[in-house]
């Protein structure tokens, strides 16, 4: 299994998929004379507009849409995959990571708006996504149910392996606590959310989302603070090994700009259609709104989340760097070897003794379950596309397959925990790959849709 597993991973994360990711967020960004920079005020007011489902609908305003795709956005990839990222990468990797969220931010801008262009209205509720604007703007059935499945398998099964074993690893580091029963705990309090819906959903990540990443990144901060002579040395040690500078890191400058990309991307899922997918579910005014809305979020996840890991692991010294082989070429801190959780929990343990292990865990116990909601709505959205598309197939006949999609995603919850980290990563980046091979292929032929909205918006704005 774990050789298929790794074979699959190899074949969709080519190369090709890293440049691709790369130059079209370049394109995007050149074309939009960098909308990601000049509308970034914009950005934060557009925030807190929208009326959402005022009406009595289940459609969200900006500020849920926001909430609901960060809550996705924000996960274990923000703690684990960023410290995988500097063990498999070098520090250097954070900057590329840096540099996929700056030009994800104009990719993000991108799929957001033709998702909501493209949005359908379902039994009350405002849908769509990638599936949607490939099968009415590409005029791709096939392709549009592709897409629609490989959501449901990719974010719907694969990637919930990944935040469960997150969950549980940390709270097996720190509370002793057996994986089984984490996924059991996990799996029964994410039931009692997505049972109530997309509303459901929406009432608890703009409460849960915000408050845990604020808390995260002001204990940073701190740790940043307590190692404030080390900061010069970490930044020079980020930028000298990100381009192959530092001999220590040469022979893995390959895996430097990979790990960099595909974590960055694991975490802000430019490109991969999530956003986009919550996107659709907002009503807004203009569609161009809700793409700048979603092009802010890519920088709350990977500019503040993300590097605020980052920097207290380096700051700290807390990290060890290995090579394709696995051998340990660098090793500031041998006693834990590959044990990425390990890496953030200690640089937190360096100012507060005790502490570190219990706070990630806690941490990581929230970002993971509301990216398990977010990826059930994605889920969800993907089935009510299949059934809008084939008429409809009725009411009960629609939740009856929802209600047996839960329970096998739940199951997933439990099967998750229990997983080998490393299979769960890698299949999560199988995930991760193949829905991002035909959004972008897809968002590349659509982009004058997306620019000539984004200027009629502008214009209205004048």
């Amino acid at each position: 299994m774990e050789n298929i597993v790794n074979i699959v991973n190899n074949i969709v994360w080519s190369p090709v998929l890293v440049v691709l990711l790369i130059a079209a967020g370049l394109y995007f960004t050149i074309r939009t004379r960098c909308v990601q920079i000049r509308r970034l005020p914009l950005m934060v007011r557009l925030l807190f507009q929208g009326g959402g489902g005022k009406d009595g609908s289940s459609s969200f305003s900006s500020f849920q849409a926001f909430c609901v795709a960060l809550s996705a956005r924000v996960g274990t990839g923000n703690i684990i995959g960023v410290a995988t990222a500097i063990a498999l990468g070098g520090p250097g990797a954070v900057f590329w990571m840096w540099v996929i969220a700056f030009l994800g931010a104009s990719t993000a801008y991108a799929e957001s708006t033709l998702a909501n262009k493209y949005r359908f209205e379902h039994n009350g509720s405002l849908r769509g996504g990638p599936a949607a604007y490939i099968y009415e703007g590409l005029h791709s059935p096939a392709l549009g149910y592709i897409f629609a499945i490989l959501t449901i398998l990719g974010y719907g099964m694969l990637l919930i392996l990944v935040q469960a074993n997150g969950i549980s690893v940390a709270f097996e580091n720190s509370f002793s606590v057996k994986p089984v029963w984490s996924g059991i705990t996990v799996a029964v309090l994410l039931g009692l959310v997505i049972i109530g819906g997309a509303t459901r959903i929406a009432k608890v990540a703009t409460t849960v989302t915000p408050f845990m990443a604020v808390v995260y990144i002001l204990m940073s901060v701190i740790i940043i603070i307590a190692n404030i002579g080390s900061v010069p040395r970490m930044f020079g040690l980020i930028f000298s090994s990100a381009f192959g500078i530092n001999p220590l890191f040469g022979g893995i400058f390959g895996s430097t700009i990979a790990m960099g990309v595909k974590r960055g991307l694991f975490s802000n899922e430019a490109g991969q259609g999530g956003g986009a997918i919550v996107s659709a579910a907002a009503k807004v005014e203009h569609p161009a709104q809700q793409g700048l809305v979603q092009a802010f979020s890519v920088y709350i996840d990977t500019l503040l989340v993300c590097t605020s890991t980052a920097l207290m692991i380096l700051c700290t010294g807390c990290y060890n760097v290995f090579d394709a082989s696995g051998n340990m070429i660098v090793a500031s801190a041998p006693e834990l070897g590959n044990n990425y959780v390990s890496f953030t929990q200690n640089a937190i343990d360096t100012v507060f003794q005790g502490i570190g292990g219990g706070f990630v865990a806690v941490a990581l116990a929230f970002f993971a379950f509301t990216t398990l909601m977010a990826y059930y709505f994605y889920a969800e959205s993907s089935f009510i596309f299949l059934f809008q598309k084939k008429g409809g197939m009725g009411w009960k006949k629609e939740m009856l397959i929802l209600s047996i999609y839960r329970i096998v995603m739940l199951a997933l919850v439990i099967a998750g925990a229990v997983t080998a980290s490393d299979t769960a990563w890698k299949m999560g980046d199988i995930g991760v790959g193949l829905t991002a091979w035909i959004n972008v292929i897809a968002l590349l032929i659509l982009f004058p849709e997306a620019l000539a909205l984004l200027r009629d918006f502008e214009s209205r704005l004048k």
